[in-house]
């Protein structure tokens, strides 16, 4: 098996992931080489709406129509996932998986570009780290399909890509927030 595998895949948070920043959390990984790993957080919406911080991507950003929390590592970065009808990547588009890619946030967008999410922050991990964390149960990888960068009900993405999964991994889609008060 390769040893560098994530790209394109989804982070999800087992429960037994307590660290805030992470807890429940749909990660989009964007990178993952040997100098270590990247992705963006799906499922935390901010209250800042992307026309009073970055108007000119407002016309094509989903809803909910705001800035999502992408992890806790530079909040000050952008980041920008969009979608294209066409896989291809380019000088402002870089594709992560299917029709699905990282926007350069400060050049032109591309003339075909659809639906968009602007982040700020990433989820990263140093040389090593995210493959320690995948040995001790802390996330599943599993699939990711289009939609789950633009859901509309963030909140609800975590128990969503559960529940589509196939055995008992899917039985985690009810799990309760404090197991201990069930």
């Amino acid at each position: 098996m390769e040893r560098f595998w994530t790209r394109g895949s989804l982070l999800v948070a087992t429960p037994r992931l307590d660290d805030p920043n992470f807890a429940r959390t749909v990660i989009l990984m964007l990178e993952h080489n040997e100098e270590g790993a990247l992705g963006l957080v799906l499922n935390r919406p901010s209250e800042l709406a992307v026309v009073d911080v970055v108007p000119e991507w407002a016309d094509q950003v989903a809803d909910p129509e705001v800035v999502f929390g992408g992890g806790p590592v530079q909040p000050g970065s952008a980041f920008v996932l969009g979608e294209r009808p066409t896989p291809a990547s380019t000088s402002s588009f870089a594709v992560v998986f299917e029709h699905i890619g990282v926007v350069d946030p400060f050049d032109d967008p591309p003339h075909d570009l659809g639906r968009v999410r602007v982040f700020t922050g990433y989820a990263g991990w140093s040389s090593g780290q995210l493959e320690g964390e995948l040995a001790e149960d802390a996330w599943w990888v599993l699939t990711a399909e289009p939609e789950d960068v633009f859901v509309t009900h963030p909140d609800e993405l975590w128990h969503a890509v559960l529940g589509r999964q196939v055995g008992t991994l899917r039985w985690f889609a009810n799990y309760p927030d404090d197991p201990a008060a069930n």
